[in-house]
């Protein structure tokens, strides 16, 4: 069921992402700062501000694009899961996968011990997750 909460959640940003089109992105984030009770002076806010404002009809588009593609995955994943098909293990196997490279280049470039935990963490749980799959022979092949 988290899967496809994830999933309604990824498909309703897009649509927020795409009503974003051809209006003013920068106004439009500083009224969510001020309902959201953030602090516009803040540096992050602030950064994550002027980031925001200057993106392009083209990249707001792509960054919907890649929202609801996400949401596809969560999707395709969710209905595998639900089915207790294997293919929806091994898909929930390479989502958690693709993580890991980021979160080596991030220690790599900025190391830390949260990202070293959280990366720990992570190829655990990976490795957790193809034992599981491993050790349960038959179950779920069409």
């Amino acid at each position: 069921m988290f899967k496809f909460f994830k999933c309604v959640a990824l498909i309703a940003m897009s649509a927020g992402i795409f009503h974003l089109l051809h209006k003013d992105v920068g106004m439009a984030a500083e009224h969510w700062v001020r309902a959201l009770h953030l602090d516009p002076g803040n540096r992050y806010v602030d950064l994550a501000l002027m980031k925001v404002s200057r993106l392009s009809p083209a990249q707001i588009k792509k960054l919907g694009l890649g929202t609801l593609l996400y949401a596809g995955l969560f999707l395709t994943e969710g209905i595998g899961l639900w089915l207790k098909r294997r293919w929806g293990e091994w898909l929930t196997v390479v989502i958690t996968s693709t993580l890991i490279p980021v979160e080596l280049y991030e220690i790599w470039r900025h190391p830390g011990a949260t990202k070293v935990v959280a990366f720990v963490i992570n190829v655990t749980i990976v490795g957790y997750l193809v034992w599981r799959i491993r050790s349960e022979p038959g179950r779920g092949r069409a």
